[in-house]
């Protein structure tokens, strides 16, 4: 994938990335900033579709699909934490954990209700009160980590989920996304600095000029 700035010839953001993540595993990208990883994880999204190379969830090729059915694949299929969160500031903290099921129902069936609270009181937040716009940075953060798991997605795509939180909180944050993936086989790729949620993931590896290799010392 390449990128032009003004005045500036095309740069290449990812060159020949390959990336293989089994049903279940925990892998981590690391590398410095500007790297290519936010770019990462958007193209696996179907967010972003690269210049060249292919995209596979099983046998399905993301990468043939027009825009629109990459959309709902990407609804029906992953949960997504952005660096930006991208919560609706006036709803509460349980309306934004359950907008993911709004997409294709009106009424919100009472186990998918059910299973936000729990998300919601797994992070530490208390559903029935306030404006997501009220919350901290970190509590923002950790209510945009319920949202995306709400529909029990196969994929988990997590931009540095514990950036903003304090030690405890990215330790419960690292517990959730992990058991999450192992209690549904759901494969997660989280790109982070964090020491400790790096030392939990089955693999790490690192994105540097957008190549990207098994971290020194990672296991392969």
């Amino acid at each position: 994938m390449e990128r032009a700035e003004a005045g500036r010839p095309a740069g290449r953001i990812l060159d020949r990335v390959s990336l293989t993540i089994e049903p279940g595993a925990v892998v981590a990208v690391t590398g410095p900033s500007g790297a290519g990883k936010t770019t990462l994880l958007h193209a696996i999204a179907g967010i972003v579709k690269p210049d060249a190379g292919t995209v596979s969830w099983g046998p399905l090729e993301l990468t043939a699909l027009p825009e629109a059915a990459r959309d709902r694949w990407r609804r029906d299929t992953v949960g997504l934490v952005f660096q930006d969160f991208q919560l609706l500031a006036e709803l509460g903290v349980l309306d934004n954990v359950l907008l993911p099921g709004r997409f294709d129902r009106w009424r919100m069936p009472h186990a998918l209700i059910e299973r936000a609270a729990k998300l919601t009181a797994q992070v530490g937040l208390d559903g029935r009160k306030l404006r997501a716009s009220a919350l901290s940075r970190g509590e923002q953060q950790r209510l945009a980590i319920a949202r995306a798991l709400l529909r029990a997605p196969q994929l988990i795509l997590a931009d540095e989920p514990t950036a903003s939180l304090d030690p405890e909180n990215g330790a419960r944050v690292a517990d959730l996304l992990i058991e999450s993936a192992r209690d549904s086989k759901a494969s997660v790729l989280v790109v982070s600095h964090d020491a400790s949620l790096l030392a939990r993931a089955d693999r790490v590896c690192r994105l540097d000029a957008g190549k990207l290799a098994a971290a020194q010392g990672a296991t392969p």
